[in-house]
């Protein structure tokens, strides 16, 4: 390799040459050159090597040591707290185009920019060659990963969130067919934040299946095989006939039932997503990103992609969430992020105690009542925290988590945020009428998204941000992946968040139930109410099941309220997801459910004489 020896050492050279793959030469001496590194370390899947990044985190305080064993802190900036639409852009060639609803950029231009940009970026830092692998080891659902940084923070996240691939990458043999990930803090300030964010830039660069990201510290824009990778994949796996989606995997074990049921599900950020996939009494295999393919039985096999998780952290409490809490506040290797340090302890909003009002945070030294530059009031613990742990650190990591062959699916589950409309939980007509009902999700924004919150947005099977293929394009690949299948999973809709006047309809515990309900469907234990949006749970069923689960008496009129349809809202939504499909190109099919859900509720509405109509007159 042409690299300096002064840069590279002869040990991690050797650990380059025992791969023996040129396109990995050819990668770490292309970026070596350009981002001009004073150090190059190459690191395999051996634990001195995992610990060597652990330590340099801490060294180059990118992390600091918390009160209890293993727990880290990191900050970034007070701008580099969530993913940045903005300055994402799937690079296309000269007369390539995708959906309107996704940034895109001319391939050469945007190269040529980041090229530029890079040039000397890792001046006076040390670049680290990490190798790690996507999906279990050794499994059809393996990707192999190369990441290059100069972050060691952004290393040991990998480190905990991904499976290692030095050994896969032995084994592929020389094999091209790897994603590969450049990126750089930048320069960074005196708190080990990045200083140039108006050169934040995140390029994804289909053709060579690579992802350049630079100048930002947040893992949703700078952990490269998080939603980054999943763009890469997206493009893959359209081209290879599965599916890449933004979903949990979990295993649902209904009490008194010797059996488990594996659903995956797909819910925006801060939805419940990661709380549905931590259900007590339940087992987690993935909590963000699954690989779908179809096995030689006919069904639907799920692997995670991960083996570890990056969670939202507020209001994670002992109450609502006992698993995720115990392992938050019990030793083991943990990264907060943006949390609020007071005493070398870590404290966030919602956390079930009282929490400090100074300390440290993502702003600097804080005390309540601090104003940024534009009057806008500091929280003590950003809205978007997270913690970053691995899944074997849980008590309810599902044993066939590293299963290469995946587990079979039963049922897709679609969340959102919806305040007036959509009810707690429904089935879908069919395959079809559940491809249509995920690629019409609408969630109210939160904080995980740079931007206004609590606007609603369209976010097809919560992927819409990802997106590396034409929107109509990825609709028919759901349902031709249906039609591959000789038993398709079923398909359910939920919304943890209906109100009336300003109040929840729901407890946050309620979702056990929906999720009981849905095993109980998919074995066909229990009937359910056909009305135009799908099919609903019937209140005996319901009142069964919170007797059983929670001993609590669930009234008629909690279930009206709950279950109730509410028509106008129902073709309000409508209207706004027909005009967002305006040449999109969608399937017929898409637009036919459409039109067929129409007729339905103004045929329903005509009948019944009201606009918001009881369960109790559907059965």
């Amino acid at each position: 390799m042409d690299i300096d020896k002064n840069l590279m050492d002869e040990e991690s050279l050797k650990k380059i040459k025992e791969i023996d793959n040129k396109k990995v030469e050819k990668i770490v001496e292309e970026y070596v050159k350009l981002c001009k590194p004073k150090k190059v370390t190459v690191l395999t899947d051996s634990k001195e090597d995992i610990e060597y990044i652990r330590k340099l985190s801490l060294d180059n305080k990118e992390e600091s040591k918390l009160a209890m064993e293993a727990h880290t802190i990191h900050f970034d900036g007070y701008y580099d707290q969530a993913r940045d639409p903005k300055n994402t852009q799937i690079l296309l060639p000269k007369g390539k185009t995708i959906s309107k609803s996704i940034n895109s950029m001319d391939r050469d231009e945007g190269l040529n920019e980041i090229h530029g940009l890079m040039d000397g970026i890792m001046k006076d830092k040390e670049m680290l060659v990490c190798f790690f692998c996507l999906g279990p080891l050794n499994s059809k659902f393996s990707i192999p990963a190369l990441q290059l940084t100069d972050s060691a923070l952004v290393a040991h996240s990998e480190n905990l969130l991904y499976r290692q691939g030095y050994g896969e990458f032995k084994r592929i043999n020389g094999s091209e067919d790897f994603f590969y990930f450049v990126h750089s803090a930048g320069e960074l300030d005196q708190r080990m934040n990045c200083k140039n964010l108006d050169k934040r830039r995140i390029y994804m660069d289909l053709e060579e299946n690579r992802v350049l990201t630079i100048n930002n510290q947040y893992a949703g824009n700078s952990v490269g095989l998080k939603k980054l990778a999943l763009r890469l994949a997206i493009s893959k796996a359209n081209k290879e006939d599965w599916l890449c989606e933004h979903m949990f995997i979990m295993g649902v074990h209904p009490p008194g039932k010797e059996r488990v049921t594996y659903f995956t599900g797909a819910f925006p950020s801060a939805c419940g997503k990661t709380s549905t996939a931590m259900i007590l009494g339940q087992t987690i295999i993935g909590d963000d990103i699954a690989y779908i393919r179809p096995g030689e039985d006919g069904q639907a096999y799920a692997v995670n992609v991960e083996q570890g998780i990056f969670g939202i952290i507020e209001d994670v409490n002992a109450e609502d969430d006992p698993v995720i809490y115990k392992t938050l506040t019990t030793p083991r290797e943990l990264i907060f992020s943006n949390v609020l340090v007071k005493d070398r302890k870590p404290y966030w909003t919602g956390m079930g105690q009282e929490v400090p009002e100074e300390g440290e945070n993502h702003y600097g030294s804080w005390k309540k009542g601090d104003k940024d530059k534009d009057g806008k009031e500091i929280s003590g613990s950003h809205k978007n925290s997270r913690y970053t742990i691995r899944i074997s650190e849980l008590e309810n990591a599902d044993e066939k988590t590293d299963d290469p062959e995946g587990v079979p699916v039963s049922g897709f589950i679609y969340g959102g945020r919806d305040s007036d409309t959509s009810v707690p939980v429904l089935q879908s007509l069919s395959w079809s009428h559940g491809v249509y009902t995920g690629a019409a999700i609408e969630s109210e924004t939160t904080a995980a998204t740079i931007g206004e919150q609590g606007v609603r947005k369209h976010n097809p099977m919560s992927n819409i941000e990802f997106l590396t293929i034409p929107l109509g394009v990825y609709i028919e690949n759901h349902l031709k992946f249906g039609e591959s299948l000789d038993k398709c999973p079923l398909v359910f809709a939920t919304n943890y968040f209906l109100k009336e006047n300003g109040e929840f309809l729901n407890s946050k515990l309620d979702k056990k139930i929906w999720l009981l309900w849905m095993d109980c469907r998919v074995h066909n234990e229990f009937e359910a109410i056909e009305t135009p949006v799908g099919f609903i749970p019937k209140y005996e069923d319901l009142k069964e099941l919170f007797k059983a689960i929670f001993d609590k008496e669930y009234s008629k009129e909690e279930y009206e309220k709950q279950f109730s349809i509410r028509i106008s809202n129902y073709l309000d939504k409508l209207k706004r997801i027909e005009k967002i499909y305006q040449g999109e190109e969608a399937p017929d099919m898409f637009h036919k459910h459409i039109g067929q859900e129409r007729k339905r509720l103004i045929k329903l509405k005509e009948r019944s004489g009201k606009d918001t109509v009881s369960p109790f007159e559907l059965e």
